[in-house]
């Protein structure tokens, strides 16, 4: 369990939590579709391009199943601080190496970094939380997120994608962040290992939140990964393609406040369920949108809040139900299926591109609809 954090230190710590997820944001989308632009235009097909996005996904998986005894070793400020530092190195290095293949390691290096600002920043934001704020916690979290989202391309259709501008931007972002979090007067909760090490005990668990993680991972990666591309592939241009996913975080910072409130007042698991098959339905309309530049940030903005809406709701149902090591267990399980997401997500929808010009929605929309289905039998299964 951790210990609760109460006054101006709890203010502070919140803080903190919020930049950290805002600069974990930044630094993921804007790496992955610099880091996507970089290889393309150095002649890598679709296919390997999935396949390095895909390396994150590895460094995620493989740090889940350490990170509970490096958080319990280390402490959670220390560890934060020192991802957020790998992050900043790692940031500095793609464009100083030349030899593409070692982007791969690195690639996985980055993406272990990631999983540890993923995993402890939530559990130090629920160690914060109490029942009567909780939704809101987790909505301003979420809400940082996406702000972090929508900076990242923002940023590389500014600055471009050439030379080391846009990498130094992001680990700049990313060390001023470890820096505030290590010496501002931030009380951290005590970190211990969970008394239950059975991943398999938690997915029974939580099974919705484990898949809405995979599919959040999924669609987030494939889409900063390749939505550029696609919108290229169409004819948009570089700085109007690079800055669609930021029409799309918009969305998903303003209407996560009312589909938080729609959550305080209905059932959880069913809206969650008619927020993916919105989803799917939205995913399906992308290659009518994208003939009109108006239609395009309308439809991506409504989307991108229906999208994260369902981790929302999934981050106040695990955090109203479960506590203590179970929610730190059940967050590493969480980072084990967003690790499968982020693998499988970018590699499929690579193949997809390039086995279809539409390959990419038609990829969003059938994962959507697919957990639509899923999510909706597990709760009538809960119901007998």
């Amino acid at each position: 369990m951790y210990t609760s954090i109460v006054g101006g230190s709890a203010v502070l710590a919140r803080a903190g939590i919020i930049a950290t997820a805002a600069v974990f944001g930044l630094t993921y989308s804007l790496s992955a579709a610099l880091i996507a632009l970089d290889l393309a235009e150095r002649g890598l097909s679709e296919g390997l391009i999935g396949a390095n996005a895909a390396m994150h996904a590895v460094g995620v998986l493989a740090m889940a199943f350490l990170l509970p005894r490096i958080g319990a070793r280390l402490g959670l400020r220390r560890a934060i601080v020192g991802a957020l530092g790998c992050a900043a190195l790692l940031l500095c290095l793609f464009p100083l190496i030349p030899l593409v293949w070692l982007w791969f390691p690195l690639r996985i290096l980055l993406g272990a970094a990631s999983e540890v600002l993923f995993v402890l920043s939530e559990t130090w934001l629920n160690a914060l939380s109490t029942e009567r704020s909780r939704a809101r916690t987790m909505g301003a979290y979420t809400a940082a997120l996406s702000v972090g989202f929508a900076l990242g391309p923002l940023i590389l259709s500014l600055v471009g994608s050439e030379g080391f501008t846009a990498y130094g931007i992001g680990a700049t972002l990313a060390a001023s962040a470890a820096l505030f979090i290590a010496f501002a007067r931030i009380a951290a909760p005590a970190f211990e290992k969970p008394a239950h090490g059975d991943p398999l005990r938690y997915m029974r668990l939580a099974p919705v939140a484990m898949g809405a993680t995979a599919l959040n991972a999924a669609i987030e990666t494939a889409g900063l990964t390749f939505l550029t591309l696609y919108a290229m592939s169409l004819g948009w241009g570089e700085g109007d393609a690079t800055q669609l996913m930021a029409y799309m975080m918009f969305g998903a910072i303003v209407l996560q406040v009312p589909i938080g409130w729609l959550g305080d007042r209905m059932d959880r698991e069913r809206l969650i369920v008619a927020l993916a098959a919105v989803s799917a339905l939205g995913a399906a309309v992308w290659p009518f949108a994208l003939a009109s530049p108006a239609m395009t940030y309308a439809l991506l903005f409504v989307w991108g809040g229906v999208f994260v809406g369902i981790y929302t709701l999934m981050l106040a149902i695990v955090g109203s139900r479960f506590s203590g090591s179970d929610i730190i267990g059940i967050y590493a399980g969480m980072g084990l299926f967003w690790g499968v997401g982020a693998l499988v997500g970018p590699a499929l929808a690579g193949f997809a591109m390039q086995a279809a010009g539409h390959g990419l929605p038609i990829f969003v929309a059938l994962a959507c609809g697919l957990f639509a289905m899923a999510a909706l039998a597990v709760g009538r299964r809960a119901m007998r």
